[in-house]
């Protein structure tokens, strides 16, 4: 139900989790090698144009803005928030993967009965909620994005020279032990390119991962050097070249978790697993630098601040975040402050209120933020956002979401744009925020985007961290719009003042845009390479008008079926080079995997 205008949204946040929800069906053991069949959109997250958590219902009017605004419930004139959309992360290719971490069973609390039992300084209301989170997370279901191929060759892909190259000495390859240039294969990535396409600057390959499967986190790009976590390890590459920049960084267990951008003095860390076993804990962190790949501080996290906290931990996943000079780490319901130059402890961010727990965290240069769930398993169950002091972590504001609603991703810190999911009503809303404040300055008012991120927020995550395809400036939110699976799409451009829509570009090609960065006066964007044999292309899209988009890269048909094989991907563009990596390899391929990919002229 819409709140009525000018009154506070009743009940809480979060929409209502059933712990006996089945499970996903574990995903295929490796990719198919031929793209599915086209056929109509399957609904996603295809709404019907119901107001949000902050708006009233608009009327549609063209691209699905609003001819007309009520006001809200925060008494200012507010745009609706859920919108119909059509599915897929950006219509790009479908992404496979293998069965997520085991879980471990929630601990049973200890009998009651004399002596010291029970749960010391909490009441059994307060653990019952927290038992309940803990059930709730056990019970999500979550998407797990796959690696690349199997490593066969599909014929209907076309390549250059008919099969899927392997390695040349134009363009070499790494086998991914990160001790030298690999093997180089009889093939030249560069051969035959067409006059106008950028180059192949080098290709890697991954290494071998055990049959569960492994991460492949994190792409950092510098002046000098391309590093990627991968399985065990964290490479480094030159960015010209692809030669080894320094040796690669191993680890004695699988990696887990990564900071997704680095520190300001050009540091990441990285979190790896404390054994082999499916209880094993995402509980070792190590600093590493980038431009030297020589290792910092390293700390083990903490399970929990003391023994009666027996609900929390840090399971098999971590949320890693710089914030100022903070390193804030995710457990399953606190999350612990260090400093980011020692990895010492400076604060630890616990339970608030009778029944609120931090789940979830992101931040910036300046600010840190945080989603807690309060209520869990009872009739107020809610989520609430908290902007803290990232040299404290004291609570700035605070931001009650209605009851129903999750606050899925934070699509940017600095202007701080939020997404937020009504999955029992079929809503989602996209609100902006005044700076350092708890007032929701607006709600977008466009049909049609593609807000999923190719993948949705998790319980287990414990990270908000930023969305794949939608990039801001200060006044100004870019993003996808659906289209067909595949096919052309368009770029809309949002005011983040007002949410309604100031232009959009429809892609020049039958092939999805992706919004990258926004950079020199244009919105960075790549158009990515599809199952018909297209390859990619890097374009600029002026913010000012005429928005006709300039190609930066049109990269070469002689790889696009290398190109269109990272069906899980990290992309970045920087210096007029062009980078597309796997985030994740599967235990099931046969042969090498694709691991990264660099276009540059």
């Amino acid at each position: 139900m819409t709140q009525p205008p000018n009154q506070p949204p009743a009940g809480g946040f979060g929409a209502p989790q059933d712990p006996q929800a089945p499970q996903t069906p574990p995903p295929p053991a490796g990719p198919p090698q031929t793209p599915p069949p086209a056929g109509p959109p399957q609904p996603g997250y295809g709404y019907p144009q119901q107001p949000g958590p902050y708006g009233a219902p608009q009327q549609p009017g063209p691209y699905g803005q609003p001819t007309q605004q009520q006001p809200g419930p925060y008494g200012q004139p507010q745009q609706p928030g859920p919108y119909a959309q059509q599915p897929g992360p950006y219509g790009q290719q479908p992404q496979y993967g293998y069965p997520p971490q085991q879980q471990p069973g929630a601990p049973v609390p200890p009998q009651g009965g004399g002596g010291g039992g029970g749960i010391k300084g909490k009441t059994w209301a307060i653990a019952a909620g927290a038992l309940a989170l803990v059930l709730v997370a056990g019970g999500v279901v979550f998407a797990v994005v796959g690696g690349d191929d199997d490593g066969k060759t599909d014929p209907k892909k076309p390549t250059a020279k008919g099969k899927d190259p392997k390695a040349s000495a134009s363009a070499p390859v790494n086998p991914g032990d990160g001790q030298g240039d690999g093997h180089a294969g009889d093939e030249d990535l560069n051969a035959g390119r067409e006059d106008g396409e950028a180059k192949v600057l080098w290709y890697k390959t991954a290494p071998k991962v055990p049959g569960d499967g492994a991460d492949a986190p994190g792409m950092w790009i510098t002046d000098k050097v391309a590093v990627k976590a991968a399985y065990k390890e964290v490479l480094a590459y030159d960015v010209a070249d692809g030669k080894i920049s320094w040796p690669a960084v191993s680890f004695p267990q699988k990696i887990c978790s990564v900071t997704k951008n680095p520190s300001a003095d050009g540091k990441i860390v990285v979190a790896y697993k404390s054994g082999v076993s499916s209880r094993a804990k995402c509980n070792q962190v190590q600093e590493i630098d980038l431009a030297t790949g020589k290792k910092g501080w390293s700390a083990k996290i903490p399970e929990r601040e003391n023994k009666d906290d027996f609900f929390d931990g840090t399971s098999s996943q971590i949320g890693l975040n710089y914030a100022g000079d903070t390193l804030m780490v995710g457990r399953q319901m606190s999350g612990l402050g260090l400093d980011a130059k020692t990895g010492k402890k400076k604060f630890v961010v616990e339970q608030y209120g009778n029944d609120c727990f931090p789940k979830a965290y992101t931040g910036d240069a300046k600010k840190l933020l945080t989603v807690a769930s309060c209520g869990a398993g009872g009739d107020n169950a809610h989520e609430e956002l908290r902007q803290l002091d990232p040299a404290t972590g004291k609570a700035l504001w605070t931001k009650k979401f209605p009851k129903d609603w999750q606050i899925s991703n934070v699509y940017s810190v600095s202007p701080l744009v939020v997404y937020s999911t009504n999955d029992d009503d079929k809503k989602y809303n996209i609100a902006s925020f005044k700076e350092n404040s708890a007032t929701v300055q607006a709600e977008v008012g466009v049909d049609g985007l593609d807000t999923k991120c190719g993948s949705s927020f998790s319980f287990l995550n414990r990270d908000l961290s930023g969305c794949a395809g939608a990039v801001t400036d200060a006044s100004t939110l870019y993003m996808p719009t659906d289209g067909k699976a595949g096919g052309a799409n368009e770029v809309v451009a949002i005011s983040l003042t007002s949410g309604k829509e100031r232009w959009r570009v429809k892609s020049p090609e039958d092939q999805t845009l992706l919004p990258v960065k926004v950079e020199n006066g244009g919105v960075v964007t790549y158009m990515q390479a599809s199952y018909g044999g297209q390859a990619g292309r890097v374009l600029n899209i002026p913010i000012a008008k005429p928005h006709t988009p300039k190609t930066l890269l049109q990269n070469p048909a002689g790889t696009a079926a290398i190109e269109s094989g990272f069906y899980s991907k990290d992309v970045a563009y920087a210096d007029g080079r062009f980078y597309i990596s796997a985030t994740n390899l599967s235990g099931s391929a046969k042969g090498q995997q694709k691991l990264m990919l660099a276009y540059g002229d």
